[in-house]
């Protein structure tokens, strides 16, 4: 007798754990551990995972209930990713089903429905009662009235009408009609010419596509002749749903490596042959071939037979990272980030699973990829925010990867031009090793940077966001055919509306923060909960009519430069790409060197990397530097820095005009100096006093409930859990108002613990959120558990 132990797919702190079921002895040898399974669970049947396959169980055998069927041929989970999640189940204080199936596609999350099915045996008038109820298809409960239920109930009851429920797939694989050849002896055709020919072209196939055969001339009447003759079939066949179909990818040859990148290769190289699971920060300034680097090492891999893990920060990087790859390793690689639909994201994760893809290249959600014989995991950029998922699970990607790292006994490369201060201090101390590349891979030098003080600028009478240098540089860029790309971290028109008789500025209902113009739809819109309000032209507060709107957003920006250099402009923010594909259709665009000028937020400020750019402008240097935050400083420094290397990467050389009111901040004169060492070196000494990280491991509490007077009540209760449980060298801060203190109607208190070694804070973290878990589920009271948080906001 087998035993196969499941969790089962609910999220409720409640079945947070392992339950027993008794594998029947026809799927005894066919369940296998990572295995979907339908199991009884109360009086209903769900989806579960089976984490464990065993031979004996603690108590009675007897009255454990038995799988009811697999849901798959092959596991979907490899046993690596069942420990992984168990792992981050409770490293980051989450259920372990949610981790689990964060790991899957969301292809592979079922719903269920309620089917009626007349049993085999049942009465004649049950059946014909069952009859009446249906015209054709399933008998789903929920779609029967009252009366249709009153009166099929005393089947039910009998147990002449059966209620299952039926798990159903969000996506399932894509099937289409194709053409078989049966290779039968004998080609007597007579005259049918194009049925010969039909069957010539098919017998070299194994199958075609009947579509791709009407698109090459052949005819319904031909295939349906040549099938009736018994000379092929109909057959249904999978096919995928491949996001780059149309995209053709020309073969880039591997390059000569310079000194640095050379050295960089055969010290990662020395790694993978001695299967040792080493961090490596590549730490390398902006165009220095840090890519080159990771492909010479992944087609080391590949050549040992082994598989890759590629991380990129934002979608916005994957156009052109996938055409380095694909154009590299042509099918071998996968695809895997949020821009793809549920089907296409689907069909990538199969060719991973069934070994069709060996390398995998996407966004935070990839380090997940099925792989189960690892050679090497790269995260490019991996000072990025977007690699820490906000909302539950709040795993970082990083993390994950250091723990396949070990797993797989494979080399972990953190690459970029500004390591996060952890990063960079675990180097310092020999935890990582540090490979330096000092050089531009073409032997280009770096952009020449200057500051311009927007503060003087005004006061010599230019009161426009353009400053006067960025505006002769922008119009010598297009004079000479050359391009420019514009930062400003801040989308929308304008950043408020503001009535200039009583000063009132339209709120938030559900938040407190003013509501953000948008120009194009017209409307005043909350970056936070969305919530959306038509644009009035009289004050709600005095009725006056003398309204306007101050302070600038990308939308503004790109109306003024279309007036300015009657020129078009691309502009990448969440509210150009907010639809699928627009990313690659923005930078296509501007790649094809149509348009002079690029403006966006950050998502442009990493990664891009186009021969014609050699202007690079900063619009307004001061935007991170104002968040109530520890990081604002570094985020500021790796801001600037990266988006200044986009300028003269080629053969031309780049300019680069950051534009602040805070020309002496250390975070903006060491970017124009692209001086990291020095950053480092400065912003350690305000970590070291101010006792934030690397110096101390963090936990942020927020507390929130639309009654304020709840939220107070839990944020103490939880700073006096807090305080009785750690130690002495550990220090809590708050509870304080969030630094917005209201999001979608939810008053919000936080906590911040700053530690350095506290062994039961895990025991104590998971019991707090045991505790408010309950609280939410009877008063709407929450608190968030965020380990290792990237914003203290």
């Amino acid at each position: 007798m087998k035993f196969a132990s499941v969790i089962v797919s609910v999220s409720s702190k409640e079945v947070n754990r392992i339950f027993e079921y008794k594998i029947p002895d026809p799927l005894i040898g066919i369940i296998k551990i990572g295995h979907r399974v339908l199991v009884p669970f109360g009086p209903r049947n769900i989806q579960g995972y089976v984490v464990n396959i065993k031979d004996s169980v603690d108590f009675d055998a007897s009255k454990i209930r038995p799988i009811n069927r697999a849901l798959d041929i092959e596991p979907v989970l490899t046993r690596e990713l069942i420990m992984l999640a168990k792992h981050l189940a409770d490293y980051y204080i989450d259920p372990y089903i949610s981790v689990i199936e964060t790991i899957l596609p969301a292809a592979l999350k079922s719903q269920s429905e309620k089917v009626l099915t007349l049993h085999s045996d049942a009465s004649k008038e049950a059946a014909d009662f069952f009859k009446a109820s249906h015209s054709g298809g399933k008998v789903l409960t929920k779609k029967l009235d009252a009366e249709a239920l009153k009166g099929i109930k005393p089947f039910i009851d009998s147990g002449d009408i059966i209620e299952e429920t039926e798990l159903k797939q969000h996506t399932n694989k894509k099937y289409a009609r194709a053409l078989k050849p049966t290779f039968q002896p004998g080609r007597d055709f007579g005259r049918a010419v194009k049925q010969l020919e039909l069957l010539d072209y098919l017998e070299n196939h194994e199958y075609i596509e009947l579509s791709r055969l009407h698109e090459d001339g052949y005819s319904s009447h031909t295939i349906n002749e040549l099938v009736k003759k018994g000379y092929a079939e109909k057959i249904d066949v999978v096919i995928e749903r491949d996001p780059y179909e149309n995209r053709v990818f020309f073969e880039d040859k591997p390059k000569i490596l310079n000194q640095d990148q050379d050295y960089a290769f055969g010290r990662i190289q020395d790694a993978m042959d001695r299967s040792d699971p080493k961090t490596f920060l590549l730490h390398g300034i902006t165009g220095s071939g840090k890519t080159e680097v990771y492909l010479q090492a992944i087609k080391a891999v590949l050549d040992k037979g082994q598989e890759a893990i590629m991380l990129v920060p934002e979608i916005a990087l994957t156009p052109q990272m996938v055409n380095r790859f694909k154009s590299r390793f042509g099918d071998e690689v996968a695809v895997l980030h949020s821009g793809l639909s549920h089907g296409e994201k689907y069909d990538e994760w199969r060719k991973i699973k069934e070994g069709r893809a060996r390398v995998s290249v996407g966004a935070r959600s990839s380090i997940f990829a099925p792989f189960e014989n690892v050679g090497i995991i790269i995260v490019d950029e991996e000072h990025e925010t977007t690699y820490k998922q906000t909302d539950r699970p709040m795993y970082h990607a990083v993390e994950v990867a250091k723990y396949r790292s070990s797993f797989h006994k494979c080399p972990l490369i953190l690459g970029t031009a500004t390591p996060s201060l952890e990063t960079y201090a675990r180097s310092d101390k020999s935890v990582y090793e540090r490979l330096e590349l000092n050089m531009r891979a073409a032997s280009n030098t770096l952009p020449d940077t200057r500051i311009v003080d927007m503060a003087k600028e005004h006061r010599t009478g230019n009161t426009s966001v353009i400053s006067s240098a960025l505006k002769e540089a922008i119009q010598d860029r297009i004079d000479r055919g050359e391009q420019t790309v514009l930062l400003l971290n801040r989308r929308g028109y304008a950043n408020f509306q503001i009535c200039q008789s009583c000063g009132d500025v339209p709120n938030c209902p559900n938040c407190d923060i003013s509501l953000t113009y948008h120009k194009s739809n017209h409307t005043l819109l909350c970056h936070y909960c969305g919530y959306e309000e038509e644009v009035k032209r009289e004050c709600a507060a005095c009725g006056s009519d003398d309204v306007t709107f101050r302070g600038t957003g990308t939308e503004k920006i790109e109306e003024i430069l279309r007036d300015m250099f009657q020129v078009d402009v691309v502009r990448m923010d969440n509210d150009t790409t907010r639809r699928k594909g627009m990313h690659e259709k923005l930078l296509n665009r501007f790649e094809k060197e149509e348009v002079p000028i690029l403006l966006g937020t950050q998502m442009i400020a990493k990664g891009l990397d186009y021969p014609k750019v050699t202007l690079v402008g900063v619009l307004n240097a001061d935007t991170m530097l104002n968040l109530p935050d520890f990081r604002a400083n570094e985020k500021t420094f790796q801001l600037l820095t990266q988006v200044a290397g986009r300028a003269g990467r080629h053969e031309l050389s780049g300019e680069v005009i950051f534009q602040t009111y805070n020309s002496e901040h250390y975070a903006i004169t060491l970017s124009e100096s692209n001086d990291y060492q020095a950053f480092y070196e400065k912003e350690m000494e305000f970590r070291r006093f101010a006792r934030y990280s690397p110096f101390y491991f963090h936990v942020l509490f927020t507390v929130s409930s639309e009654d304020v007077r709840k939220c107070l009540e839990a944020a103490a209760h939880v700073h006096e859990k807090l305080t009785a449980a750690v130690s002495d060298t550990a220090i809590i801060v708050g509870p304080s108002p969030s630094p917005i203190e209201r999001i979608n109607n939810q008053h919000r208190f936080q906590i911040l613990l700053k530690y350095k070694r506290e062994p039961d804070l895990s025991a104590v973290l998971h019991e707090l959120d045991e505790f408010y878990y309950e609280r939410y589920k009877k008063e709407g009271l929450s608190l968030r558990i965020d380990v290792d948080p990237q914003y203290i906001m």
